[in-house]
């Protein structure tokens, strides 16, 4: 990463005050998201793995770490916006896992990608993540004309939290491929529905394959779970430092916030 190793990055001293992050784990209750062929379950790793990314956090950078679900329950996608902006975080993180429909899909296509939002899909995969994450029903998210496009590019003009939302899919990205070896599918954009309107750089971590046997098999590990936790904090801590050379200690991460 950069020259710096995950563990010295961890090493680095705490940040003053410690951030703000809401960590959302993607799913839950009678939206299960993708299957796994030993029964793995998308919201049952998504929450497990928020879970771990929550102790991280508050071990690692003194984080005060809200969950848009602790349990296995509904959450609609606009509620999470919501709550996550009641809070006025300075991170968003949603945990998702990924899945292919067909039997030769799902042997070959493995690996972690991290999205950021866009109002275009990156390309035509990219295009059907985030359909298929975006499908819950009575989750879509209205602006004032009812128009998503309008909503997206009206959130898209926050160049500044946008700009940092890229920073922080990229920091985390390089950091969870180094950690864990899996294979790279990039950074992505697409308009994803749980990152429009929030006011703080937000992501969407792809875990994994939950449709790919060996690496379901990985993901169901709970040390794996943890590696990808760590690495995880270890993208917000270098994006944080980043933040921290460009904008000095006493600015908040494109909200105008002050730093207590």
């Amino acid at each position: 990463m950069r020259g710096l190793s995950l563990t010295l990055l961890l090493a680095l001293p705490a940040l003053a005050g410690g951030p703000l992050v809401v960590v959302d784990p993607g799913h839950g209750g009678d939206q299960p998201g993708a299957f796994g062929p030993d029964g793995l379950i998308e919201k049952n790793l998504a929450l497990s793995i928020a879970r771990k990314v929550k102790a991280q956090l508050e071990k690692e950078l003194g984080a005060t770490v809200v969950l848009t679900r602790d349990r296995d329950a509904v959450v609609h996608l606009s509620e999470r916006v919501v709550l996550a902006n009641k809070k006025r975080p300075e991170l968003f993180i949603s945990i998702h896992a990924n899945s292919m429909p067909t039997a030769q899909q799902r042997r070959l296509n493995q690996g972690i990608e991290t999205y950021f939002l866009s109002a275009a899909a990156s390309g035509e995969e990219a295009k059907k993540v985030a359909a298929r994450e975006n499908a819950e029903v009575g989750s879509q998210p209205k602006g004032a004309s009812g128009d998503t496009l309008s909503f997206i590019l009206a959130d898209l003009q926050r160049s500044e939290t946008h700009v940092d939302s890229s920073r922080l899919a990229y920091s985390i990205h390089e950091a969870l491929i180094s950690e864990t070896g899996a294979q790279d599918r990039g950074v992505q954009q697409a308009p994803f529905y749980v990152l429009m309107g929030l006011d703080a750089p937000a992501v969407l971590v792809e875990v994994g394959f939950v449709s790919h046997p060996e690496e379901a098999r990985h993901l169901s590990d709970a040390e794996y779970q943890a590696k990808l936790a760590r690495a995880i904090t270890v993208g917000v801590k270098q994006f944080l430092v980043q933040l921290e050379a460009r904008d000095g200690p006493s600015t908040s991460l494109g909200t105008g916030k002050k730093a207590d």
